[in-house]
């Protein structure tokens, strides 16, 4: 819905492109200083502090609270700063350039408050609370969604242009953008205090904390050196979007392709993650190689079928959302990127899988390499499309690039992972894969159905598309459960009768 709002209202064009562009940043700049940090220790190093007894990971985790508000104020002072050095290495047109700076200007104050968050929300894992983090992003979403309201009462030229933008539309979307993520921190503060827990700031962080600081140093280059390389493939992604003009189209294919998996995967690995890094901790070898099979048998269960379902009805599923907040050709295009990409999202769950065990462990070296392939891999097929293909299609290919690597980092994880654990029981995965993905391609054959009959019967693209997306939704699933039972596949099984349970 918030992504539907602000393409209403900024379109796919200039504006568009600038906002997301600049709302890129801060989650750049935050990944490539704190958010690796954060996403990679936190959570193994609060599961070893409870290990040692309540009092130990009391003060340790007051001690982590306090360096990472230290950490996030200069991060976040010296991003803002570098507004326009960082505008300016993406963005060549000038007056696109001057509204992305604005924006950024206004937006980058998120990587404070992103930092907290993430913090907070690690703190909640591992006590064993998940609910409210995971609404802490809907919060900051029905913000955004007030904010799009309000830009569209705000008086402006009709036609929205980067030089037509007034100073008060400006103010609305960069300030009721930041407001959502200042409020997505709150809200998980305010739930972390609900659990017992009170913030202190009487803590010594230096030096009394400088000894496991100074152990921790390689350890953390290896996570800055990971995110550095990341941000390298991101800064080539965006410099070439920003080039074709096709931010907006990448972004919302992005985000479309990160919805199965962040309501799905995220889900499974935010409930397992404390498990494996315990199991990490105390040695529990069996244990560990147990829980990462259940995460990837459920990952691919979950989303194999919506896999298949993207490849087949990308374009219909964007024609349904966009048309008529933009035009049908930059909908379709949207579409077709989500679609070509969709083969990545089962890989792309292993690869955050297999790294999270690895950050269990307290290897950082590892996810780094790992990481260096998929990175060049990305920006090989980027260079390759950029010296052959036409304008939109290079936006189109930009998400395939990225899926590619994904299928490159599986299989380099997977390898190093088998050296150091020994069989990982993957032949189980495989086998569940091969059956969910025979299940879809049933399924997906009606899917195809529904295409040639809704096109046929319907001139409106998008009644056509509508009609496809309400005959799939209606007989998919139920022919997908069946297809199931008939070809077994115990995953699916065991979660309907813990659901009907």
């Amino acid at each position: 819905m918030r992504t539907l709002a602000l393409a209403a209202v900024l379109g796919t064009a200039a504006v568009g492109d600038a906002y997301n562009g600049a709302n890129s940043m801060p989650n750049m700049v935050y990944e490539l200083l704190l958010g690796g940090v954060m996403s990679s220790v936190f959570v193994p190093a609060l599961a070893r502090a409870r290990l040692r007894g309540r009092t130990y990971s009391r003060v340790f985790t007051q001690r982590l609270l306090l360096a990472t508000v230290l950490a996030a104020a200069a991060v976040t002072a010296l991003a803002v700063a570098c507004a326009p050095i960082l505008v300016s290495a993406l963005v060549s047109d000038a007056e696109q350039s001057q509204l992305a700076t604005v924006l950024a200007y206004l937006l980058l104050p998120e990587i404070f408050f992103y930092a907290i968050a993430a913090t907070v929300t690690a703190v909640l894992n591992v006590r064993d609370s998940y609910a409210p983090a995971a609404w802490a992003p809907v919060v900051n979403n029905l913000v955004v969604l007030a904010t799009v309201g309000i830009f569209a009462a705000v008086p402006g030229s009709v036609t929205l242009l980067p030089s037509t933008m007034t100073t008060a539309q400006v103010l609305v979307l960069g300030v009721g953008t930041t407001t959502g993520i200042v409020i997505q921190a709150i809200w998980t503060v305010a739930a972390l205090r609900r659990t017992g827990f009170r913030w202190s700031w009487r803590v010594r962080p230096v030096p009394y904390t400088w000894r496991p600081v100074r152990v921790g140093a390689t350890l953390l280059g290896w996570v800055l050196l990971y995110v550095a390389i990341s941000q390298v493939g991101v800064a080539v992604v965006l410099k070439v979007v920003f080039s074709h003009g096709g931010v907006s189209t990448y972004t919302y294919a992005d985000l479309l392709f990160q919805v199965p998996y962040g309501i799905l995967g995220v889900s499974l690995l935010t409930v397992l993650m404390p498990r494996i890094s315990h199991a990490v901790a105390v040695g529990n070898r069996d244990g560990l190689v147990a829980d990462m099979g259940r995460a990837a048998r459920y990952s691919v269960v979950a989303l194999v079928p919506a896999a298949v379902a993207m490849a087949l009805l990308g374009p219909m599923l964007t024609t349904v959302l966009f048309v008529g907040r933009i035009d049908v050709d930059a909908a379709r295009l949207i579409g077709v990127a989500l679609a070509l990409s969709a083969f990545g999202l089962p890989p792309f769950a292993l690869v955050m899988l297999q790294m999270r065990v690895f950050y269990a462990g307290g290897d950082m070296r590892t996810p780094t390499l790992i990481n260096a392939g998929m990175v060049a891999t990305k920006i090989a097929v980027v260079a390759l499309a950029v010296a052959t293909l036409p304008g939109s299609s290079i936006v189109v290919m930009l998400p395939v690039a990225s899926s590619l690597s994904y299928i490159v980092g599986a299989l380099t994880g997977h390898l190093a992972l088998r050296r150091r654990y020994g069989l990982l029981g993957f032949h189980n995965v495989l086998g569940t894969f091969s059956r969910v993905l025979w299940a879809s391609i049933v399924t997906g054959a009606i899917c195809v159905i529904a295409v040639g009959l809704s096109h046929h019967l319907l001139a409106n693209p998008r009644q056509a598309a509508a009609a496809t997306l309400a005959a799939v939704a209606v007989l998919g699933v139920p022919i997908f459960l069946l297809a199931s039972q008939k070809i077994g596949i115990p995953e699916i099984r065991n979660a309907r009768a813990l659901l009907v349970g």
